[in-house]
């Protein structure tokens, strides 16, 4: 852990520091305290009461309407550079991601060409992001048919884990496993205690659905039911039960699925469960015919089912909220047409997820110390990032000054992220996130500054 660094004065040895921000509303694990935050070296040095004048280069004084945040931790985010660098970019994806107050991002192992199925593949993604970073970048590794000798290989070269499908992923080059090539790669990562991380919808559940074509919400809505994500889930439990794996549901959509889910843990199963802006902010129910701004997969379900989603959070069934930030080009959005079959699936949020939540949140009564806890903490502990996800002595200053009472109205043509499109256009939310600090200095949008990570390193 760094220390401050000393300075002599006529009162004698007192810790200088390069940074203190001061206010009011500091969010420590134990809730927002009136606190002096010292930083030193990109670390948080001290955490004491306001008032205690701690001395600093540089000394930043919050107003009442500020709040001191750990960065947000996006575990859950398509960068898509290199081969489809016209969806997202890691330049533009990161720029995005401190404009949110968001401070890591992991990097899913698609839709990139090549995917992170190989250390060769990982080591090019490397290259092109390297430079590039706004924010702290990891990577996922990818699991799909005949790579079991890459996880090992993988892992050694940093990934955090590693994702795999139970149905077709939306392109060609990441093909999905069936549920014992999921098992047998899950007894491997089990040696090395790395975590499985799994699309849950089951592909005969899928086949067997309506089609999706057309631009009627409803249709797509029946193609995508939530039996194909309970199936999947019950799956993936019964597997990583055997295995002992680590397991992890990705963006769970189906409320259906809590009961199950809570019950394996209750059992010991090592489960975690994330769940996304979207699930938790929008309904099948207002979703407009032909607007495949809101497509994705699993789907944005009913108004009741985004209920349950939320006591599911409130009861620690379901661990931690993500973006799922899966950008495309304008034209596979089939804006024209609104084809719910044709367009691409995918939500683009990472800019927006605090304010979303915390929208939605403060209607529910829900405090924004466990916003934080979701959408930082919990992601963090979710990739082992030891560094990352708390405003605690020893932790990487990576800080957001947010505004939880100022509203602002999303216009796609204010976002970082490369291509104009949201679902949220138009909507007024609450929460701006003013400043965002990547170890202790302030992000300033055109000096990449960020590192990639690797387990065990952060």
């Amino acid at each position: 852990m760094p220390h401050a660094t000393e300075n002599r004065s006529p009162e004698g040895t007192r810790p200088h520091y390069d940074l203190v921000i001061r206010g009011e509303r500091i969010m420590t694990p134990t809730g927002e305290l009136a606190r002096e935050v010292g930083i030193v070296d990109g670390r948080i040095s001290a955490v004491e009461p306001l008032g205690s004048g701690l001395s600093g280069s540089e000394i930043i004084d919050l107003t009442s309407g500020e709040v001191l945040l750990p960065g947000v931790v996006d575990t859950h985010v398509h960068v898509n550079e290199p081969g489809r660098t016209e969806w997202e970019g890691f330049a533009s994806a990161t720029r995005a991601a401190a404009a949110g107050g968001v401070t890591t991002i992991i990097d899913m192992p698609l839709n990139s060409i090549p995917p992170t199925t190989t250390p060769g593949a990982l080591h090019t993604k490397k290259e092109v992001a390297k430079d590039q970073a706004f924010v702290d970048v990891g990577f996922w590794g990818g699991a799909v048919p005949g790579n079991t000798g890459q996880l090992r290989p993988l892992h050694d070269e940093g990934v955090f884990g590693f994702k795999c499908f139970l149905l077709h992923s939306g392109v060609d080059e990441f093909p999905a496993l069936d549920p014992a090539e999921m098992e047998r790669d899950m007894a491997v990562l089990a040696d090395f205690d790395s975590v499985m991380i799994v699309h849950a919808e089951d592909a005969g559940a899928i086949e067997r659905a309506p089609s999706a074509a057309g631009a009627v919400y409803g249709d797509f809505l029946a193609s995508r039911p939530r039996g194909a994500e309970n199936v999947a889930i019950a799956e993936v439990i019964d597997r990583a039960r055997r295995t002992g794996v680590r397991a992890h549901i990705l963006h769970l959509s189906s409320s259906d699925a809590l009961p199950l889910i809570a019950a394996a843990k209750q059992d010991g199963v090592r489960l975690t469960v994330e769940t996304c802006p979207h699930y938790l902010t929008l309904t099948a129910e207002e979703i407009p015919d032909g607007a495949t701004a809101y497509k994705c997969c699993p789907p944005i379900r009913e108004a009741g089912n985004r209920e349950l989603l939320w006591n599911g959070l409130r009861d620690g069934t379901i661990d931690c909220i993500v973006s799922d930030h899966s950008p495309s080009t304008l034209d596979l959005k089939d804006l024209e047409n609104g084809d719910f079959a044709v367009a691409w699936g995918g939500v683009s949020s990472l800019q927006l997820g605090l304010p979303l939540i915390w929208t939605e949140a403060r209607q529910r009564g829900i405090e924004l110390r466990q916003v934080s806890e979701w959408m930082s903490a919990r992601p963090a502990q979710l990739a082992r990032l030891a560094s990352k996800g708390a405003l605690a002595v020893g932790f990487d200053a990576d800080l957001a000054i947010f505004a939880p009472d100022d509203v602002f109205v999303v216009d796609p043509g204010k976002l970082h992220h490369k291509n104009p499109i949201t679902p949220y256009a138009g909507k007024q939310l609450a929460g701006v996130v003013r400043r965002t600090f990547l170890r202790g200095r302030l992000i300033d949008f055109s000096v990449p500054s960020g590192r990639l990570l690797r387990h065990g390193s952060a």
